[in-house]
């Protein structure tokens, strides 16, 4: 029960942390940029290229089962421009009613903070250690996919190194929720 309950706290916690960070802070908006002509570009996704399939894509587009993959997309490298683009039709637009978003994103700081709850739960050590525990939790999993994004994707690095920074904060301050509910040693 103690453990639900702490991670309850550490996800209200995190909850608060970034919706501070995306709403108040600039943290959230770090790496993203403006097109220089987006009516162009959003005319060129239109009906005839991308259309109404949501998706991500990554161009120039080369068969991944085409064993010349990677001499291909070096070759249309140097002469196109490269990335990716995370697509949603007209209709399905990224805000709206944000409750399904704002629950989802509870949850999945919910399921973190239940297993960094269980993780401390069977540490014998005190309040700081314990702190220091979930946020290193939050630092491993602030790395693993935002340094693997700015590694092979080329996500900017003042994206990843915001996005970093919020999950480690939002780590801590769910570090400090559970070891205040589970304020006594165990093990």
């Amino acid at each position: 029960m103690r453990i639900l309950l702490a991670a309850l706290a550490g996800a209200f916690a995190m909850f608060v942390w970034t919706a501070i960070a995306h709403e108040v802070t600039p943290l959230g908006f770090i790496g993203f940029s403006k097109m220089s002509n987006e009516p162009a570009a959003l005319h060129a996704m239109g009906s005839e290229n991308v259309g109404a399939k949501p998706g991500l894509y990554i161009f120039p587009w080369v068969d991944p089962n085409d064993p010349k993959m990677m001499e291909k997309y070096t070759a249309l490298a140097k002469t196109q421009p490269t990335g990716m683009l995370l697509y949603r039709p007209v209709g399905q637009q990224l805000r709206g009613d944000m409750t399904p978003m704002l629950i989802k994103e509870f949850l999945k700081q919910f399921a973190q903070a239940l297993i960094a709850a269980w993780i401390v739960s069977m540490i014998a050590a005190g309040f700081v250690t314990r702190v220091g525990i979930v946020t290193a939790i939050g630092l491993s999993a602030g790395i693993a996919t935002n340094v693997s994004q700015w590694n092979w994707y080329g996500y900017p690095t003042d994206y990843t190194l915001a996005q970093i920074t919020i999950e480690v904060i939002s780590a801590l301050v769910a570090g400090l929720a559970i070891a205040a509910v589970m304020n006594r040693r165990t093990a």
